[in-house]
This record gives C-alpha cells, sequence and structure tokens, in this order.
C-alpha cells in the first residue's frame, strides 16, 4: 500500500483529487496543511465539511486548539503513526496539502537540527526589537534560500532559521535531507502545476467566497470563544490575520480581501518555486482532467 501525496499551490484542486483517488483506490486521506491542524478554522482555510467527505475517513483535520504552537516536528511523528496504522490495515494512505516544510517532514526521514535556549533568545530579543519584516529581511541576507520558503511574517520559523544557520555554521537547507533522496515509504508524489493566468482568478474568487460565507464571523468566534490572538501561529495565517485586524478597526473588509487574495498570491509563488524543485514529484497540468492524469501517473 504504498502512500500517495498530493502537492501544489493553494486553489488549485488537490481536494477535489484527493477525494477522487481516495474513492478509486480505497485509500484515506491524511492532512498535509498545517493550518486545516486547527479547530475551528475552517473557511478561511477553505477545511472540507465532515459533509462532503463521502464517507472517507480523514487523519489529522481538527487537532489542535488556536492557541497551540503548531510544530513541523510533533506533525513528523503525528504524520508517519497515522500512515503506518493505516497500511497496516492493507490500505493507502494519501496525504494532501501545500504547507512545505510539513511535506519535506513527512517525505524525508530525518532528523531535526539542533538548537540552543540562548541562542535562540538572543534572536527572539532581536525580532522583539526590530519587528519580523526586518528580522526576515535579515535572514534573507544570509539565507535567501531559507527566506524564500520561510512566510515574512512568520517570526517563530525566522528566528528557528537563524538559530540552526548559527549552530551549523552552514545554510538552513543544508540541514535539510538532499531533495533527490528516496521519499520514505517510496512514496509517490503527484504536483498540481498550475499557470498564473489560471489560477489567480481561482484565488481571488476563492477569497471572496470566503468572505462572502461568513470568513468575518468565524474569526470573531475564534477570537471570542477560543482566545485566537494575532501574536500566535494560528493568527498570523493568511486571512485571519487580515481578519484580525478589521475585527481590531485597523483595517476595512474591502482591504482585507485584497490583501488575503495578495498574500495568497505571494505564498503560491513560493510554493511553486519550492515544489518544482523537488525531482519525485510527477506533474500533472491541474487546469486539465487531472484524476485521469493522476491515474494515469498511479500506474
Amino acid at each position: 500500500m504504498r502512500p500517495l501525496v498530493i502537492v501544489g499551490p493553494t486553489a488549485s484542486g488537490k481536494t477535489a483529487l484527493s477525494l477522487e483517488l481516495a474513492k478509486r483506490t480505497g485509500g484515506e486521506i491524511i492532512n498535509l496543511d498545517s493550518m486545516q491542524m486547527y479547530r475551528g478554522m475552517d473557511i478561511g482555510t477553505a477545511k472540507l465539511p465532515v459533509s462532503e467527505r463521502r464517507g472517507i475517513p480523514h487523519h489529522l483535520f481538527d487537532v489542535l486548539d488556536v492557541t497551540t504552537t503548531a510544530s513541523v516536528a510533533r506533525y513528523q511523528e503525528m504524520a508517519v503513526e497515522a500512515a503506518e496504522e493505516i497500511m497496516a490495515r492493507g490500505v493507502r494512505p494519501i496525504f494532501v496539502g501545500g504547507s512545505m516544510l510539513y511535506y519535506q517532514a513527512l517525505i524525508d526521514d530525518f532528523a531535526f537540527p539542533p538548537t540552543d535556549p540562548a541562542v535562540r533568545a538572543r534572536y527572539q530579543a532581536r525580532l522583539e526589537e526590530i519587528g519580523v519584516d526586518a528580522l526576515h529581511a535579515e535572514l534573507a541576507q544570509v539565507d535567501p534560500a531559507a527566506a524564500e520558503v520561510i512566510e515574512d511574517k512568520d517570526p517563530r520559523r525566522t528566528v528557528r532559521a537563524l538559530e540552526v544557520i548559527e549552530l551549523t555554521g552552514k545554510p538552513f537547507a543544508a540541514s535539510q535531507p538532499p531533495k533527490d533522496a528516496p521519499p520514505r515509504w517510496n512514496a509517490q508524489v503527484i504536483g498540481l502545476a498550475t499557470e498564473a493566468e489560471w489560477l489567480n482568478p481561482r484565488i481571488e474568487q476563492r477569497t471572496n467566497e470566503m468572505f462572502d460565507s461568513g470568513f468575518v464571523e468565524e474569526v470573531r468566534e475564534l477570537v471570542d470563544k477560543r482566545g485566537l490572538v494575532a501574536d500566535s501561529t494560528a493568527g498570523r495565517a493568511i486571512g485571519y490575520a487580515q481578519v484580525l485586524q478589521v475585527l481590531a478597526g485597523e483595517m476595512s473588509e474591502a482591504e482585507a480581501r485584497e490583501k488575503t487574495t495578495t498574500g495568497t498570491r505571494r505564498y503560491v509563488r513560493r510554493q511553486r518555486s519550492w515544489f518544482k524543485r523537488d525531482p519525485r514529484i510527477t506533474w500533472i497540468d491541474a487546469s486539465g482532467d487531472v484524476s485521469a492524469q493522476a491515474l494515469a501517473a498511479l500506474r
């Protein structure tokens, strides 16, 4: 039961393809999206409602509170455990999502780089002094490849990358396994290839549908009932960060829609660039008959 991994940019159609392949192959779906692990973050992450999952078991969705810090290492542990339990039953695990570091932690069997509380505290103090944008710019100066992968509004991972670079004396990527290493479990990876002309309108439509479907109300409820704050992993997610500014009176809803769309497009460019460097991915055209292409690739 060789696992299948479906990756690609946001809004490229990964969820629909995962459902189709799970039905055809009898597989079970495992989440590979860091923000869909959070309970209550549904509209803004385009999480598939349980009623639309066609009776297919879904794993690692809704497993974290929004006050919890998501961890790549913890995800790796949970994902490996879930996949091996599924395979032990003779069933195919189908991973689906576009979180780049989570994908790497899943596909590559590697130990995480060293850590030093004193070094991390120094970069944390630097973060508090100059802010995340300036610290991310410093990361870009010493390691452009790391800055390309790590969100420019992600202080935790920016600090972590600088810590690893200092402790190892090497670029952050040097602590990662080579891209041509065999994937864990000999998994097959399918990527949805997109062009901006096709994907950008889908991103804009998706953003508008989110806001029209009650996105602001979802975030307000997460704040009031679950303790969501801006200075958290969940609160920095694209879309959620902008709506939190709306609720704080710092931005209009129209501005939030626009900034969510542009932020998603920036993230997509990073996803596209990062995944294309992985030679283990079999690419199919997201604008075509993805089901037929994927089944042909599986054969």
